[in-house]
């Protein structure tokens, strides 16, 4: 589930970033959906900041500390929070769901 790019770790191993890609789908049906959720640590997340000239939007980011970097807690962290989420409807949920990862349909036109 989380998969690492060469550049997501910078020299600095505290300030690393990666993107999770979470697919998610009924139990009781086919189909599936893809979310993904940036997980960064704070000090990623204050140099992208910076660079962004003081101002950034973390929409879809997880913030984690460097010494709690572990895939697995990570993954039920994300497990757990998306097996909370309720809704009528499949579409329904997946617009919940997609406040926590962007969703592979967010603004699609429908």
């Amino acid at each position: 589930m989380l998969n690492p790019t060469p550049q997501t770790f910078p020299a600095d191993p505290a300030g690393f970033a990666l993107n999770a890609r979470v697919i998610v789908g009924p139990s009781d049906a086919e189909g599936e959906e893809s979310f993904d959720v940036h997980v960064c640590t704070p000090e990623w997340l204050a140099t992208a900041c910076d660079r962004a000239g003081g101002m950034y939007s973390a929409r879809h980011h997880l913030v984690v500390n460097f010494d709690d970097f572990d895939q697995r807690k990570i993954r039920d962290w994300l497990v757990a929070r998306i097996q909370a989420v309720e809704a009528e409807t499949w579409s329904e949920l997946c617009e919940r769901i997609g406040r926590l990862g962007y969703w592979e349909f967010e603004d699609y036109p429908s």
